[in-house]
């Protein structure tokens, strides 16, 4: 079953137009990837499914066409966006945090629940439950902008460059997280992400954008096999 579909999708940030054409179907518990250099338009697609930007084309969520509205009747529908630079509120504890992503659930049970599962999925949290936000460390961030995501209980979760600034060994972490959250949740997910390595240990199919359209799709084994993918995308 598909879960979102972008027909033909277009976007402007006033006169600038960065999305001209962008296509992709997301199967209900799949996780697809968008791959693409700076300024290919990964970002403003995720955008333009969360509503944060004015859009033409069709974007269908759930059988219903999203395109128009405001961000929180996006996430009131069951999507929740993890954007670059994690949003983290510092002067929030990390529990807080974690409540502050449940503000649409009023389920208290199953919230303190779901906030000993975010504790259980990144450690790390567990030992930092009581700091502020910005007390944590980068990586640490990251951990709880996911966590945050998760606590929305959303049915497709969006996720904008997880890796970013984060030590190799941390980015490795949090994806192997990430793909615990995926296997036993079973949210679908968008996953934008530089590294395409770390992406392909995740997501099932990616599609590539260039300038702001649609120019490749395929399963991560086919787009592994492509030479163009391996020398632009995977160090090959």
């Amino acid at each position: 079953m598909t879960l979102l579909e972008l027909t033909d999708v277009t976007a402007s940030y006033g006169p600038v137009q960065v999305l001209d054409g962008v296509s992709l179907t997301v199967p209900d518990g799949g996780a697809v990837g968008i791959l693409g250099a700076n300024g290919a338009g990964k970002t403003t697609t995720l955008r333009a499914i969360s509503g944060a930007v004015r859009v033409g084309g069709s974007i269908t969520f759930d059988g219903e066409n999203i395109v128009g509205l405001r961000p929180e009747q996006v996430a009131a529908r069951g999507i929740a966006h993890v954007p670059e630079g994690r949003g983290t509120l510092s002067d929030l504890s990390v529990r807080e945090n974690l409540r502050v992503g449940a503000y649409l659930r009023s389920d208290r049970k199953q919230i303190a629940e779901d906030i000993d599962y975010c504790l259980d999925l990144f450690p790390q949290l567990r030992n930092r439950v009581k700091s502020n936000g910005s007390a944590l460390s980068g990586g640490e961030q990251q951990m709880l902008a996911v966590a945050r995501g998760f606590m929305a209980k959303p049915r497709l979760l969006l996720l904008d460059e997880t890796s970013l600034g984060l030590a190799p060994s941390t980015a490795k972490n949090v994806y192997e997280a990430v793909g615990r959250l995926r296997r036993e949740s079973g949210i679908a997910m968008i996953v934008v992400e530089q590294n395409a390595n770390l992406a392909f240990t995740l997501v099932d199919s990616a599609t590539v954008l260039e300038t702001g359209r649609s120019v490749l799709s395929g399963t991560t084994e086919e787009l592994r096999d492509r030479d163009e993918i391996r020398r632009a995308y995977l160090g090959g």
